[in-house]
């Protein structure tokens, strides 16, 4: 079937009437990139390769990036703040931090790192040089037997490394909310703490040690016992300034007191000064001052945790209060009680919580008034559990509650699905929240810490000041540390709005040092918005030490300014973005970059949050620019042509924003209508097409490969690389003509073979059954025997047409298969299986928008189950196993995410294996149905880590459930000969 042309222009962006560029948008001058002779200089230092300067469409191939397109994609992060960046370097060892660092220093440059950009207070942005630490920055290894320290490289997120740890029983301290995307470098250069970690289980009290890229480039590994030794002869004034400052802190007993006072409540505001109280030599200060120091005294390159007990006995509850003053009263109550966690909702967070999948909608008819406490209580053992049970219910029975649980014993649940639902709502509070703004309205996110004591009053008061200045902000915390986070929307572009906002900060900073002498920054660090309150909350003695500090380690102040240290009062206003509105899909985007661990084409061109955050540098500029023109010239390739459309982004946003729909809907308006009535046409006769494509294959297997990526090459550059697919040596060979014969007077079910699986057979290597007959033979063998219909040639799940956006095509094979759908199984009396997930997924789900309204109808009475569901649920329970393999790896694919099957993946693997491993590096890998052909940059890209880890160890069999995944993993892998889940259970369940 024909694929799209690109047409650039067809992507430029429609503004409503009356539109005005923005002020905050990028200027003319800007539109070439990075200026020279920065780009040289860089490029030559960095030894790159130049195929990124020569090359607009590949961002994945050097060190430097320099398009605009890749400058105005990392000025925004998760912040309200917007800073464009000269140039951005994707450092990929030591050595080249330390070149850039020297660059700069001897330049009179400015550096900032940034890793996940999940930072809430603008850390992560700079104005010159930024450095990505993130895309070479990963990795976790567990030490020693008991997993009791953890070596962490600073662009390892939060959940990754917990998932090594797991298995021994152990987990970091830190649990930040946004532990799916934030990594440890920044958790660390934040001091970033969560739901349970308060002051005891941070950053600072479990990194044993780190290792440390100074300014001046000097590494330091805290934790080498010749630390001290080589520091002192690499930065001998560094190390006798470092204890001349502890002697004279050490000296001044109030200062002394207030220091150890304010790290009573957590406070990340500013540096950690009772680094000189806790270390008694320069390389042990230096690891104290490194966490929080927010990037402004060196690059954390490697981190080596202190690791924790992780207590799998859980019971959870959530308590709904008349008023968010009765809430907070309550929380000493389950802290006294042993509760490590209470967390504190409002109204207003509750109410917005109804856009998160899986919250009742009757939470948005909540009175404003309304608050909750969620809170858990995580115990060793069963006896343990009991016993905090125990205590819970005892405070449960002298609390008002809203809505009162039916007896006090079931206030608490051990349920895993819903508690972890209770924690997806209250994880998404920054983003539910920020979803609901007002449209064109920026996002502030605060936090601060009172004694713990004092939490009933200091929301009485946030309260009482947000009504005074004319917002109505949501508030959430951890409660059980004195901790509440609050958010407050206002449009950036207004001047009124801004000054609003101003004298808001203004007297909500007095309010929490002079009534509650409280933190500013209880974990999300000092950041741009608080800089300028520094000297408030911590005095002038203490403010002055940091700055001597700063100039002590970073005496050229190349590192991070503004971030931490800034004297002007009104450095928080300037920076601050405006958010165009977008298409539908993704108008509530906040930005916060929760999408992008799970996204295929992270580390090739672009992101979701990018590919929105660039779509609204189009909308900020006028009708006739420069920027757009540039922007609009590598969007098709950066993020269109390379999102996979496998939506994974959708089930890793809070609020569900689904990037690939909008990549798909952009791919639909570059169609000509020549091109949609092509794809239509080859939808009307896909019988024909399907017949012509199994023997295209069946033919190519007698052709060399080398041949045939010869001429599929040729024909790639002689046309263009979106038009032509790329012969890959992993293609299987063809299916069989016929499919098996089955009886339809005693099915169980309809089985539906995938047009993938009726076009190609097996991997090279695989002796045994067709997919097809193993399916058929292995349901009969469990007394569940399936029908093939004889008319299934020529329909299809419709997820060509659908991925590629050629929606009259879509449209039309979708109505003729649930049509046929319908006959086939007398009128929804019996399921229909579906061999291939994808498929499964499109009919599912996907076709519904397309169908007419008799079919929707239709659809509704339709039941679509996975083969990995049927396998699981029907057929495992009948069946016995014969034999079974040492190993299995699997990979679970993107649309079993979304089917919500992996579990029964992993059920039907274990009956046939006697060790089944999921790689923990394991995701989409972007093959998209003939995607990974068109370009397999994206596939090698999306699957390196996975691949990784498949490739370190011998495994008796690679096995997934969806035949183009299957292909793409064999590509990945080197050819490892992945294969269907269901061919083993045949095989293993097989007599004789």
């Amino acid at each position: 079937m024909p694929l799209l042309e690109p047409r650039p222009e067809a992507l430029r962006p429609h503004p409503e009437p009356g539109h005005s560029p923005a002020f905050d948008r990028v200027g003319e001058e800007r539109a070439q990139g990075t200026p020279e002779p920065l780009l040289g200089d860089l490029r030559r230092l960095l030894g790159d390769d130049g195929e990124n300067a020569e090359n607009t469409k590949n961002t994945a191939g050097g060190k430097v990036l320099w398009k605009i397109s890749d400058l105005v994609r990392y000025a925004s992060d998760a912040s309200p703040y917007r800073f464009l960046p000269q140039v951005v370097v994707l450092a990929e060892d030591i050595d080249d931090v330390s070149a850039v660092l020297s660059y700069a220093r001897g330049q009179g440059r400015n550096v900032v790192f940034r890793a996940a950009g999940t930072s809430l207070n603008g850390q992560a942005q700079g104005e010159d040089i930024l450095v990505d630490v993130r895309r070479h920055w990963a990795g976790v290894e567990v030490l020693g037997e008991d997993g009791a320290r953890a070596r962490v490289r600073p662009g390892t997120t939060v959940v990754r490394a917990n998932a090594a740890l797991a298995p021994y029983g152990r987990l970091l301290g830190p649990d930040p909310a946004s532990a799916i995307a934030c990594t440890l470098g920044g958790v660390v250069a934040n001091n970033a703490s969560g739901m349970t970690a308060g002051t005891s289980r941070n950053s600072y009290r479990t990194v044993a040690s780190l290792t440390l890229v100074l300014p001046s480039g000097t590494v330091v590994d805290t934790g080498d016992p010749a630390a001290d030794e080589e520091l002192a002869h690499a930065e001998p004034a560094l190390c006798e300034g470092l204890m001349a400052l502890k002697a004279e802190i050490e000296s001044d007993a109030e200062l002394v007191a207030r220091i150890r006072a304010k790290y009573a409540l957590k406070n990340t505001n500013g540096y950690r000064l009772d680094a000189f109280l806790d270390g008694d030599t320069p390389a042990r200060i230096l690891r104290g001052l490194a966490v929080g120091s927010q990037g402004t005294l060196g690059f954390i390159s490697e981190i080596v945790f202190d690791t924790l007990p992780l207590h799998r006995y859980h019971s959870t509850g959530l308590l709904f209060f008349p008023t968010l003053s009765a809430a907070a009263a309550a929380v000493p109550l389950f802290s006294e009680a042993g509760a490590p966690a209470v967390e504190l909702m409002d109204g207003n967070t509750l109410r917005a919580s109804v856009s998160v999948a899986g919250v009742p909608a009757d939470w948005a008819e909540l009175p404003k008034e309304t608050a909750a406490l969620l809170v858990e209580f995580r115990a060793p053992d069963e006896a343990a559990r009991e016993a905090d049970e125990a205590k819970a219910r005892e405070v449960v029975a002298g609390l008002d509650l809203v809505a009162p649980v039916a007896s006090v014993t079931n206030a608490f649940t051990r349920d895993a699905r819903t508690s972890a639902g209770y924690w997806k709502a209250r994880k998404a509070f920054v983003t539910a929240v920020g979803g609901s703004r007002p449209p064109g309205t920026t996002l502030i996110t605060e936090d601060f810490a009172v004694p713990p004591a004092r939490l009933a009053e200091a929301c009485e008061a946030l309260l009482e000041l947000q009504e005074r200045h004319g917002f109505d902000a949501a508030v959430a915390g951890h409660a059980a540390h004195g901790n509440l986070h609050f958010l407050l929307a206002f449009d950036a572009a207004e001047e009124e709005d801004v000054r609003r906002y101003a004298a808001f900060m203004d007297d909500f900073c007095r309010l929490t040092v002079e009534r509650f002498d409280g933190s500013l920054k209880a974990e999300h660090a000092t950041g741009r918005n608080i800089a300028p309150f520094l000297e408030l909350e911590w005095g002038e003695r203490a403010t002055e030490l940091m700055w001597r500090i700063k100039r002590l380690v970073d005496p050229e102040g190349v590192l991070a300014p503004r971030v931490v240290l800034d004297r002007d009062p009104e450095a928080h206003l300037r920076g601050l973005k405006s958010i165009p509105r977008v298409e539908a899909v993704a108008d509530p985007c906040i930005e916060c970059g929760f999408c992008e661990p799970t996204c295929p084409s992270g580390d090739l061109t672009t992101t979701p949050r990018q590919r929105i955050v660039l779509r609204r540098e189009m909308l900020r500029q006028p009708a006739s620019s420069r920027v757009n023109d540039s922007l609009l010239d590598s969007y098709g390739y950066d993020a269109v042509d390379t999102c996979a459309g496998d939506s994974t982004c959708k089930l890793a946003c809070p609020v569900g924003i689904d990037t690939g729909a909008m990549m798909k809907a952009f791919r639909h308006e570059r169609h000509s209508g020549r091109e949609e009535r092509t794809a239509a046409r080859t939808a009307r006769h896909f019988a024909l097409v399907e017949k012509s494509a199994r023997l295209a294959v069946a033919a190519a297997e007698r052709i060399s490969d080398r041949l045939l990526e010869s001429v599929t090459g040729a024909a790639r550059k002689a046309v263009r690389p979106d038009l032509v697919p790329e012969w890959l040596p992993q293609i299987p060979g063809a299916a069989a003509r016929r499919l098996p014969a089955t009886d339809r007077t005693s099915a169980a079910a309809v089985y539906y073979p995938a047009c993938v699986n009726r076009i190609f057979g097996e991997p090279e290597g695989y002796a045994g059954p067709s997919l097809p007959e193993a399916m058929v033979v292995v349901s009969a063998r469990a007394g569940r025997p399936v029908w093939i219909p004889e008319d299934v040639q020529g329909t299809c799940c419709a997820t060509i047409w659908h991925s590629k956006g050629y929606d009259s095509g879509n449209a039309l094979m979708a109505n003729r298969t649930v049509e046929a759908a319908w006959r086939w199984t007398d009128g929804g009396e019996l399921p229909l299986v579906v061999d291939a997930s994808s498929c499964t997924l499109g009919l599912t789900h996907e076709v519904v928008p397309y169908l007419t309204a008799a079919n929707r109808k239709l659809h509704e009475r339709l039941t679509f189950v996975d083969s990995l569901v049927w396998a699981a649920d029907e057929l495992l329970p009948r069946l016995t196993v014969e034999r079974r393999l040492g190993s299995a790896v699997l990979h679970p694919t993107c649309s079993m995410e979304h089917l919500g099957d992996t579990d029964q993946l992993r059920r039907v693997a274990e009956a046939c294996a006697e060790e089944v491993v999921v790689p923990l590096d394991a995701g989409c890998c972007a093959f998209a149905g003939d995607r990974g052909m068109l370009h397999k940059e994206l596939t090698a890209s999306a699957t390196a880590r996975e691949a990784a880890e498949v490739t370190a160890r011998h495994f008796d069999a690679h096995l997934s459930a969806n035949r183009m995944c299957e292909v793409g993993m064999d590509y990945a892998t080197g050819g490892r000969g992945y294969r269907s889940v269901l061919l083993e259970l045949e095989r293993a369940t097989r007599q004789g």
